[in-house]
């Protein structure tokens, strides 16, 4: 832990140079890409000095050129684009198109924020569609006609909602099912559950605010807007269902992880930070 101006970059050449001799490799992390070449160009000139060689991983970088900065014995890259690259060398089918060799030693700028304040942030791989925007608005109309008192039980806590027996059996009766939880209604009750999380755990102004006839996300940190995220797994969805804005037909998650899980893949980690204790 140093304070602002205290030298986490040079603190860090010590820690980064002795775990590179290893040449299995260090990821030097930052949280945007400024700081990741700043750095790069500032204690690279001193590693190279050393006899080590210095990659810079970008996100516009193609395939070879992400290869050739991860197999440098330093790599600088931010947390968003070595979590990314992480789950699209889980989706290659040959084992020569990864483009990461391993996680071997990380040290992380700005800690606090990644391993603490983004934790469990989940990193998503999206592709193709699907529309179910009849589905949607079905599950939200049931959804607004139950009773809070006598259909619902609801965790404000944990964001969950859950049906009582008397919201199970009018779910039965107007979607004309024998039972709710056969699996052939699997996908149903999941957008029942959405639709009810919309409903009465999701707020307009908290979690999310309606702008231009879109949904846009708040972050929860620090109340700002955060245009072009969504949530996953259709809640997105159920949202603009409730708030009457246009329904996007849904992507389908391909690959997922969360900064958390995926920082204690490596076999050694260490970071560095202002406010931590704070």
């Amino acid at each position: 832990e140093m304070k602002t101006g205290e030298g986490k970059t040079l603190t860090a050449l010590m820690p980064t140079y002795l775990n590179g001799l290893t040449g299995k490799g260090v990821h030097v992390v930052t949280v945007n890409e400024y700081l990741s070449k700043r750095d790069s160009e500032i204690n690279g000139q001193v590693f190279s000095f050393l006899g080590l060689t210095v990659g810079l991983n970008t996100r516009s970088g193609n395939k070879d050129e992400k290869r050739k900065a991860y197999s440098c014995d330093i790599t600088y890259t931010t947390n968003a684009e070595l979590g990314f690259d992480y789950l699209r060398d889980n989706m290659v089918k040959n084992f020569s198109d990864k483009v990461q060799r391993g996680l071997n030693y990380a040290i992380i700028d700005e800690a606090d924020s990644i391993l603490i304040d983004e934790s469990r942030t989940p990193l998503i791989i999206s592709g193709g569609r699907q529309n179910r925007i009849p589905q949607y608005q079905a599950a939200d109309h049931f959804a607004k006609s139950l009773a809070r008192e006598s259909d619902l039980e609801i965790d404000l806590e944990t964001k969950q909602v859950y049906l009582t027996p008397e919201g199970i059996s009018k779910a039965e009766k107007i979607f004309s099912i024998t039972s709710l939880f056969d699996i052939k209604n699997t996908e149903l009750y999941h957008l029942i559950l959405n639709a009810l999380k919309a409903n009465f755990v999701f707020k307009n102004g908290v979690e999310y605010f309606v702008q231009n006839n879109e949904i846009i996300l708040i972050d929860q940190f620090t109340g700002r807007l955060m245009p072009g995220r969504a949530y996953s797994d259709g809640l997105q969805q159920s949202l603009q269902a409730k708030e009457h804005v246009e329904i996007e037909q849904e992507t389908v998650t391909m690959a997922t992880i969360t900064y958390q899980n995926f920082f204690r893949l490596y076999n050694k980690l260490s970071g560095m930070t202002g406010p931590a204790k704070t």
